[in-house]
């Protein structure tokens, strides 16, 4: 018994364990993922004033903030559940709250209740998209992912597509590209693209390495025309990602059978362009 009474003592002077707290190296990331959420929130007070250009160009920024804090947070070796979450709720109203208030105030006003349904299927087939990427993403089977492509249209993209009717009424004025109908129809489809099953290229895509050095001109090319011409070069990349849906699902299709023809998905390899 004497034996005991020490040990006995030790347990009960023993302090339980408090729940750690999100560490100090998390802090960065997520306070970059609430900056894109006030970017978005943003571009909606932008859209109310009537200020169209800052209202796009603050759901822009989101997109490119967007992109960058899972980056730092893998920098910093800082993921978490956390910061997933709030990384969703942020796209959520990012990019599809915000752009489908954008072009209601824009546009779809004019459609009346049909208009508002509009701008709710954006936001609403955005949310339902964020939902199935957090269900699936502890999934160890994901087909598109583990070939290098995403299943539908990323939220980011699907706000800078459904805003392309914008950047070609900022860069040329004409009234047709403004008309409720036009912009209804353009805003459905979008939202379809966001929920649908397709195959689109990653962020992964691997270039060959003879056009390596192309592809550093093109980059730099690109960025001096967004500096000097926005909304043209806006335009012209929408247009090109929307163009480039039917070859990721081709190039899909082609990774599918060489996998199932091989046997070992890993030894085949993803999207490869240029």
């Amino acid at each position: 018994m004497s034996d005991l009474r020490p040990r006995v003592r030790r347990g009960l002077g023993r302090r339980p364990s408090l729940p750690r707290g999100i560490p100090l190296r998390a802090v960065l990331p997520n306070a970059v993922t609430a900056l894109a959420l006030c970017s978005g929130l943003t571009g909606i007070r932008f859209a109310i004033l009537g200020n169209w250009e800052a209202a796009v160009l603050m759901v822009l920024a989101a997109a490119v903030l967007d992109g960058i804090d899972g980056r730092i947070a893998r920098l910093v070796r800082a993921e978490s559940r956390f910061g997933a979450e709030l990384d969703s709720l942020s796209d959520a109203i990012s990019f599809g709250v915000a752009p489908a208030l954008i072009l209601y105030l824009w546009s779809l006003q004019a459609l009346g209740r049909f208009g508002w349904l509009v701008a709710l299927l954006h936001a609403l087939f955005c949310a339902l998209r964020l939902a199935r990427f957090n269900a699936q993403i502890d999934l160890a089977e994901q087909p598109h992912k583990s070939a290098g492509f995403l299943t539908g249209v990323p939220a980011p993209a699907g706000a800078a597509l459904a805003l392309t009717p914008l950047y070609l009424w900022l860069w040329t004025g004409e009234p047709v590209v403004r008309e409720p109908v036009v912009i209804a129809l353009w805003t459905v489809l979008i939202a379809i693209l966001m929920v649908s099953s397709v195959a689109t290229f990653g962020p992964k895509i691997r270039l060959r390495q003879n056009v390596r050095f192309e592809a550093i001109a093109a980059i730099v090319a690109l960025t001096a025309a967004l500096v000097s011409a926005p909304w043209t070069t806006l335009a012209i990349v929408a247009i090109v990602y929307l163009a480039s849906i039917p070859l990721s699902m081709r190039s899909y299709r082609r990774i599918k059978r060489l996998r199932a023809a091989g046997g070992d998905a890993a030894s085949v390899p993803g999207p490869t362009v240029l």
